[in-house]
C-alpha cells in the first residue's frame, strides 16, 4: 500500500502544507528582522567571540 493511500482517508489534510508554509514564512520574517534591527556593535562584538581569550 503506498502512503498517499492512507493521506487520501485523513479529512482536512489539505491543510497541513500551508500551515507549514505559514510557520516557514512567519519564522523567516522574524529572523530577517532581527537580523535587520542588530546592532553594528553587537555584530561585530559577536564575530570577535571565537577568537576572544577571556
Amino acid at each position: 500500500m503506498k502512503f498517499s493511500h492512507y493521506l487520501e482517508k485523513i479529512t482536512g489534510v489539505g491543510i497541513y502544507p500551508m500551515i507549514s508554509l505559514l510557520l516557514f514564512v512567519a519564522f523567516f520574517t522574524a529572523v530577517t528582522i532581527i537580523v535587520f534591527k542588530t546592532s553594528k556593535e553587537t555584530i561585530s562584538e559577536m564575530e570577535s567571540l571565537p577568537l576572544d581569550n577571556n
